[in-house]
């Protein structure tokens, strides 16, 4: 996650780095409930985020216009209606397609505890209904202390992710699941997060994941010994979602063709990729950078992000190309290749965000990073699932053949400028014509990819 925060205060955050939901949620689970966690004691973590945000030096109280921005900060600043307008939402919602009737489960660590009111506010602000945030806390879960950059920089997670969520599927149920160990690199946090989602989908809770957090490959114990078994071991809970037919989704991180070593704060001099966004079950979610006029129009075609961080992605060390992959092996070559498609991540065009978990820093941030473009992946598959009257699943499959069809019917838009994701020294991938490991096949026109997507996928 990449975050433009108006006053001085330096974020701390994870990521680079998603059938009617169970009656038995209508009110967030007690402890001891089916689905509360065994306790466990979280361990005093120390924040070795992935990702440093960055910060500018004064306040704002509501949000700015593009012109406001570009004088203020020499970024644009983008609403909701903005990217709907960007994307072609307001077809969908016209025929009331709005996510009504599914269910998106987010997961981060701690949480934040001014979740409902922020989405509230959030709403507000832009004319969308609100809609009730379900709140499951996994384990031992810590009360949550505004002064500990490790508390505020998650809190700064899931507020993002459930305002970009709502953003794109306004009637849909969401779900957010804290964790009480903080995810870092290696296997630190993942575990919790891992059963946390297994016990979600063994319940019925969900028809789409997203998890904007991810940790490099190579942090990861005996991988300098090509022993990948403790990445291997962790993938439960997406071997139950495919059989659930679940929709799990990935951030593809914000460091290009490179990751964070396992001190958090440097990268790999070298290609290296990053999991769960690396795994075959998870569908990869990669950033583009938005061009648009007040209303939402393009002034340029889409590019790839790459500013204060860069779209991930490249090929896996860990896991072979999965058969889905095949129709672009020239491309992704033995491996498993990423990200499997994009939406918007550029801090340069960052989404407007209202939070208030920090008593200190109450009021609206730009975000960016691809910790938005997987919560906005997320709303577009809620959509999907509505349109289709049933979870449209891994959507692999039909991601790739939808790919081979005609844009014009796909919704398929691809991102061919010439720009590339070669982040902090290490060169990357170019966006040219067809799929690349800068955006995958690209990013979608709504209107056309949601429907499209609903035909060409999972059915029970």
């Amino acid at each position: 996650m990449r975050r433009f925060r108006p006053r001085p205060r330096v974020a701390v955050a994870a990521a680079g780095a998603t059938a009617l939901v169970a009656a038995a949620l209508t009110a967030a689970p007690a402890a001891g409930s089916a689905l509360a966690a065994p306790a466990r004691t979280a361990p005093s973590v120390k924040p070795v985020p992935a990702v440093t945000g960055h910060h500018l030096i004064s306040g704002v109280s509501s949000p700015l216009s593009n012109a406001q921005c570009q004088a203020k900060w020499g970024i644009n600043c983008y609403t909701p209606q903005q990217y709907r307008q960007a994307y072609d939402l307001k077809p969908l919602y016209r025929a009331g397609i709005t996510g009504r009737g599914r269910t998106i489960v987010i997961v981060d660590s701690f949480g934040s505890p001014t979740i409902q009111h922020d989405l509230d506010v959030y709403s507000k602000q832009f004319g969308i209904p609100s809609s009730h945030v379900q709140v499951v806390k996994w384990g031992d879960v810590p009360p949550f202390d505004p002064t500990n950059p490790d508390h505020t920089g998650w809190a700064g997670e899931s507020t993002l992710d459930v305002e970009m969520a709502h953003a794109v599927a306004p009637d849909a149920h969401i779900v957010l699941v804290e964790t009480g160990v903080a995810e870092t690199e290696g296997v630190t946090g993942l575990p919790e997060m891992m059963d946390a989602e297994k016990s979600m989908i063994d319940h019925g809770v969900g028809d789409v994941i997203t998890q904007s957090f991810g940790a490099t490959e190579n942090t990861f114990p005996g991988f300098d010994k090509g022993d990948f078994s403790s990445i291997k071991k962790l993938r439960y809970a997406f071997e139950a979602a495919a059989r659930r037919g679940v929709t799990v989704l990935a951030s593809s991180g914000d460091g290009g063709a490179t990751d964070a070593m396992a001190d958090g704060s440097t990268d790999y001099p070298y290609p290296v990729n990053s999991w769960p966004s690396a795994d075959p079950l998870v569908t990869s979610i990669g950033g583009t950078q938005l061009h648009l006029d007040d209303a939402g129009n393009r002034t340029a075609p889409d590019s790839v992000y790459n500013d204060y961080g860069a779209g991930g992605g490249g090929q896996s060390h860990v896991f072979a190309r999965p058969s889905y992959q095949n129709a672009v092996k020239s491309v992704v070559g033995s491996r498993r290749g990423t990200p499997d498609i994009s939406m918007t991540a550029a801090v340069d065009g960052g989404a407007w965000v209202y939070s208030s978990y920090d008593p200190t820093a109450v009021g609206w941030d730009v975000y960016g990073g691809t910790s938005e473009s997987s919560p906005l992946f997320s709303g577009i598959v809620a959509l999907a699932d509505q349109f289709a009257g049933h979870r449209v699943g891994d959507i692999h499959r039909a991601l790739y053949a939808l790919y081979r069809g005609n844009s014009r019917f796909t919704g398929i838009v691809d991102v061919k400028d010439g720009t590339n994701n070669s982040y902090d020294g290490v060169t990357g991938y170019t966006a040219v014509k067809g799929y690349d490991m800068a955006t995958g096949v690209g990013t979608l026109d709504a209107a056309r990819f949601v429907p499209a997507l609903a035909v060409a996928s999972w059915r029970p």
